[in-house]
């Protein structure tokens, strides 16, 4: 299985670390938790990321990540009926507490979850720390993407 995320620079885009996550957290993680945020498709990865940009904040250079899942099938595919009842609201505190229960658990190498900008489409929130993470995944390519400036207005 391949998944994709977008970095803001050549060498971030090299670091699967979950540092980003850990520094900042994320709609699924406090700050202090590391996770790594993925999506299905190179289109998602973008849009979920683009929705954090405006035309003053625009970054100069991005490029997707192709990630390779050695072994998906430890992923565990969140069921609609666990969802917090707002878990598409931003800064959602349960969301935080139940992605920060799953990484600190390790019991899954991946939770895959809806997107919130795209419901229908998914996420993978990767654990750092789970036993053998960095074996699991490998870069299959990183490649420098151009944004469009009507895409921030």
């Amino acid at each position: 299985m391949t998944v994709y995320r977008i970095a803001k620079s050549d060498l971030r885009a090299e670091d699967l670390s979950g540092m980003g996550a850990f520094k900042y957290g994320g709609r699924w993680n406090s700050k202090g938790i590391y996770m790594l945020y993925t999506s299905m498709n190179s289109s998602l990865a973008f849009l979920e990321n683009l929705v954090h940009f405006d035309e003053m904040n625009l970054p100069p250079h991005l490029f997707i990540v192709a990630i390779e899942v050695n072994d998906d099938r430890l992923i565990y595919e969140l069921p609609d009926s666990k969802y917090p009842t707002t878990w598409q609201v931003q800064e959602n505190l349960e969301n935080k507490l139940l992605g920060d229960q799953w990484m600190l658990e390790k019991k899954f190498p991946a939770i895959k979850v809806r997107s919130a900008v795209n419901p229908s489409e998914f996420n993978f929130l990767f654990n750092p720390l789970y036993p053998e993470y960095h074996d699991n995944l490998t870069i299959k390519s990183i490649k420098p993407i151009n944004v469009d400036g009507r895409l921030a207005r």
